[in-house]
Order: C-alpha cells, then structure tokens, then sequence
C-alpha cells in the first residue's frame, strides 16, 4: 500500500466561497476538515475543527451564499458543520475520490494561504490518475511519498496542524530532551505564538498521545 502527501492550492485563497471567508479572516484559524461527503442531491457537508473567534466563524457562514446551513460548536477551539452548495472545483474534486479505489486520510490539514494538505492512499497506479484527474485550475505540490505504514502515523495524526507544528518544534529545539535545551519561551519564538499558548497545546498534545496510548 502507497500513499501520496500533496498541497492542492487554490486560485483566491479557499476552494469555496465560504472557505476563503474563513481563510482571510485574521482572527480565525481552520485547522484541519475531520470530514468532507458529496451527498446525493450535489450538495456537501463538511466538519472543520477551528478556533479563534468562533462567533464570527458561525457569523461569516451565515452570510455566505454557498452555505445551506450549519452549527458552529466550542468557545475558543471547536468544530464547525457546514452544508453548503460546492463549488464545480469541489465537486469534480470530490468525484475524483468517489470515482477511484482511493481512501482520503483525514484529517486533512488546512494551511493558512487557503489551500489544503491531503493524503492519498492506494496503489502507484490509482494516485497517479487520481493527481492526473485533479483540475488544472488548482496548483498542485508534491510533499511526500512512500509506503503507508498506518500505525507509524496514528499518534501524530489525532494532533490539529498547529499542535503538530508546536510538537515539531518542540522536539527539533530539545525541549524534551534530558535536561531540557529549550522553553516554552524559545518555541514560542519559532512558531510565532505565546509562550502561554505553547504550553497549553503541549499540554494538549501530551493528553492525546497518552489517552491514545492507553486504549
């Protein structure tokens, strides 16, 4: 089994309306869509986890004309479900994945120019048609692949984006060797947030993994 790690970037910053709303706004952050389904009558829905201003995230969707409804859930860091009417872009995306004996990894990271990180798994063959068939009017950029190796990739995989870049960050200073060579201080330096905030998404991190490991 294979798998293929690409970043679809869009023209405008989002593949919907609704996304790029989201996308440009300041005070918001996507961090990854747990969920993503093409339903019957052409419509979608789709389940982000995002934080920030959650008030303005259902505000922003309410006035967009692409979203049929939706329920945004959490005070700073929540999930928002959106259904709402796709984009040809979307849907030919979509229909690509439905179409081929291809599994979608989510979840599927949201990066802050408004484009999105995806993983494909399935054989040479069927990626290979799958990222010929993506439309041309998206850039698309290869990260990674290789064989997939599920279980490597388990812990790393329950972490939103920017817990995965504060962890990163975290083990490349040496904040959890012994004796420590780095703080929340110097993180926070690297990834461009507070020392508050690294501490509380360590924090996080730590209770996922371990709460992972103990099922």
């Amino acid at each position: 089994m294979r798998y293929a790690t690409v970043v679809i970037s869009p023209e405008g910053g989002g593949l919907q309306p609704a996304d790029q709303a989201l996308a440009s706004e300041s005070t918001v952050t996507r961090d990854a869509i747990h969920q993503i389904n093409l339903l019957s009558d052409g419509s979608c829905v789709s389940l982000y986890s995002v934080r920030g201003d959650l008030q303005l995230v259902g505000e922003i969707l309410k006035s967009q004309e692409d979203v049929i409804a939706h329920d945004v859930s959490g005070d700073h860091e929540g999930l928002a479900y959106i259904h709402f009417d796709p984009t040809e872009t979307v849907r030919r995306l979509l229909s690509i994945t439905q179409d081929n004996e291809i599994v979608l990894k989510t979840p599927i990271d949201c990066l802050e120019s408004g484009g999105v990180r995806v993983t494909l798994v399935g054989d040479d063959g069927t990626i290979q048609r799958v990222v010929d068939s993506i439309p041309d009017s998206l850039t698309l950029s290869l990260e990674g692949i290789g064989d997939y190796h599920p279980d490597s990739e388990q812990l790393f995989s329950v972490l939103t984006e920017r817990q995965q870049e504060i962890l990163g960050a975290a083990v490349e200073m040496g904040y959890y060797e012994v004796p420590r060579n780095a703080t929340h201080e110097d993180i926070a330096s690297e990834v461009g947030v507070s020392a508050g905030t690294v501490g509380e998404h360590l924090r996080k991190v730590e209770g996922k993994v371990l709460s992972t490991l103990v099922r």
